[in-house]
């Protein structure tokens, strides 16, 4: 699982680049109702990210989100990989890579967790932490039925409630961080993104 992780863990935000101040009301701590009901509020989503890899290299790129279950991270030059999630599957596409792209079931990462159609952090076993620090709310996630999976680790702002990093834990402990910039949500993000069998035609695999 080492290499899905490296191109799926995603967001993490590093308090010395998130420049916010605790204001009053951003010291309160998200509930976990609120932190599931901004996840459903939208339906797709755009980003550019930073990502810090397990081996602490630093990818950049843009990720694209259509829930449920679709997501599509397009990495920047020099790297020029592509990872796609539709259909219940997960493709990653590397340049470097002879074997054609490298497939898994979307439900073996936990980035699943924030892709469903109806997220519900308050169910029983699924939140194994959830704290503040004064100026954001962090909830790590896992599921329930398949917690040798691993994890999410996700960092909220609030005022308005925004998602600012994640972190995925895999099933050997290692971990990917990804720093999102401003996330966009709302837009018109084309199906055509999320599908595999084109993307496989379009790299010759």
């Amino acid at each position: 699982m080492n290499k899905i992780t490296r191109r799926l863990s995603m967001m993490a935000l590093p308090l010395a680049l998130a420049g916010f101040a605790a204001s009053p009301s951003q010291a309160q701590q998200l509930s976990l109702a609120q932190v599931s009901g901004y996840l459903n509020s939208f339906t797709t989503a755009e980003s550019e990210f930073t990502q810090i890899n397990a081996d602490g290299t630093i990818s950049t790129g843009t990720v694209y989100i259509k829930r449920p279950n679709r997501v599509r991270f397009e990495y920047n030059p020099p790297e020029r990989s592509l990872v796609v999630a539709g259909g219940g599957q997960v493709a990653i596409f590397d340049p470097r890579s002879d074997g054609g792209a490298d497939r898994y079931p979307l439900n073996q990462t936990p980035l699943k967790i924030i892709l469903e159609r109806n997220v519900d952090l308050t169910r029983t076993d699924m939140v194994t932490r959830h704290v503040s620090d004064g100026t954001t709310t962090t909830v790590t996630a896992q599921d329930p039925d398949r917690p040798e999976l691993g994890n999410i680790q996700m960092v909220y702002t609030a005022n308005p409630v925004e998602l600012r990093q994640w972190i995925i834990t895999d099933d050997t402990g290692q971990q990917t961080t990804v720093i999102l910039g401003d996330l966009q949500t709302g837009g018109s993000v084309p199906d055509i993104l999320f599908n595999i069998q084109r993307e496989m035609r379009n790299w010759g695999n």
